[in-house]
């Protein structure tokens, strides 16, 4: 399993220093259907927006 998830997204709760994701598990989804053949068919609801 991965150590060090890259995340560019700065206004996520789970963005930190030196773009990681720090949360505890990342959940993608498919967004065009049950097999998706391109990074941009999926979506990361693992999101949460900063407040």
């Amino acid at each position: 399993m991965a150590k060090d998830v890259k995340c560019e997204v700065n206004n996520c709760n789970y963005w930190a220093a030196g773009n990681l994701c720090n949360a505890s598990s990342i959940y993608v989804v498919n967004r065009m259907g049950a097999n998706a053949s391109t990074s941009e068919e999926t979506d990361c609801k693992t999101f949460e927006p900063k407040i």
